[in-house]
């Protein structure tokens, strides 16, 4: 069906509910003798008459009444659609995809994933937890949560979190066998829990503050782990000192488990950001999701 089809059987559709050309060409913005053309030659493609026309008066002929009704159940499924579709865009409904690194699902979507879908329970929620892909639009996702350089430099960036303070961090029985450490050097010579987040990636670098100036400082390596979570745990169980976020190991310090070595020296990240691509229409269920966690 041509466009010209389309706007020729609406303007049928208009004619046969006010039956008059005048008043439907008046709705259509459109002069009566305009509307009348398009009439014939709707009646001529289709090769069969619609209408009765009089001098006064405008009514249906048998093949009209059955196309009106056919055209009136037509338009009202599309109608439908529309309007389920502007309810869509303006009320969160659907399924939102979020790719996130761990320790940005832990720190941004688990505290707020409980609250977000009673607000909104007719969004679904899909987190995969994983090292960012190349290119997550390709893969179906609507937004990613990590750190600047996890965001592809085409996304808008909005910040989910500020700044995080790094908190360096060992089991109280692990200090008290090996000691504490006193200067950001002594690290090389303790057992430390680093992160390799991927098999192709050098280890994840530890800096210290010396100076009013950030400085990479080796450190030993007992454990290599891929999850800034297992690092954690690892730390409780004794197996060394880890370097990971402040808001990761609050209630391990608060309990006892977890001690800090090393606070004046440690830094602050920028935190962590979301990237949604900028090409994409930003659905409902994203726009309320960034709402509710920035």
């Amino acid at each position: 069906m041509l466009p010209k089809d389309v706007a020729a059987l609406t303007a049928f559709v208009q004619v046969a509910e006010l039956h008059s050309f005048r008043a439907a060409a008046a709705r259509l913005g459109v002069t009566p003798s305009a509307l009348s053309q398009t009439m014939r030659q709707l009646e001529e493609r289709l090769g069969v008459r619609l209408l009765n026309r009089t001098t006064r008066s405008v009514s249906l002929t048998d093949a009209g009444i059955r196309l009106f009704g056919q055209l009136q159940s037509a338009f009202g499924q599309i109608g439908g659609a529309l309007e389920d579709l502007n309810r869509q865009r303006e009320r969160p409904v659907g399924t939102l995809r979020i790719y996130a690194t761990h320790a940005a699902a832990a720190l941004v979507v688990a505290p707020v994933w409980e609250r977000f879908l009673s607000t909104y329970p007719d969004v679904h929620l899909e987190l995969r937890v994983d090292q960012p892909p190349a290119d997550i639009v390709a893969m179906g996702f609507d937004a990613m949560i990590g750190c600047k350089e996890h965001l592809a430099a085409d996304m808008v960036a909005v910040r989910a979190t500020g700044p995080m303070k790094v908190a360096v961090v060992a089991a109280p029985a692990y200090l008290a066998h090996y000691g504490h450490p006193g200067t950001p050097e002594d690290l090389e010579n303790h057992r430390c829990i680093r992160y390799r987040l991927a098999p192709d990636q050098p280890l994840y670098e530890w800096t210290f503050i010396r100076g009013g100036q950030l400085q990479r400082v080796p450190v030993g390596s007992h454990v290599i782990l891929n999850s800034s979570e297992l690092a954690v745990r690892a730390a409780i169980d004794g197996l060394g000192i880890t370097y990971t976020a402040e808001a990761h190991v609050q209630v391990f310090l608060r309990s006892g488990q977890l001690m800090r070595v090393l606070e004046d020296f440690s830094p602050s990240s920028e935190g962590f950001l979301i990237g949604y691509p900028s090409r994409r229409q930003m659905s409902a269920a994203l726009r309320a999701f960034l709402d509710m966690v920035r």
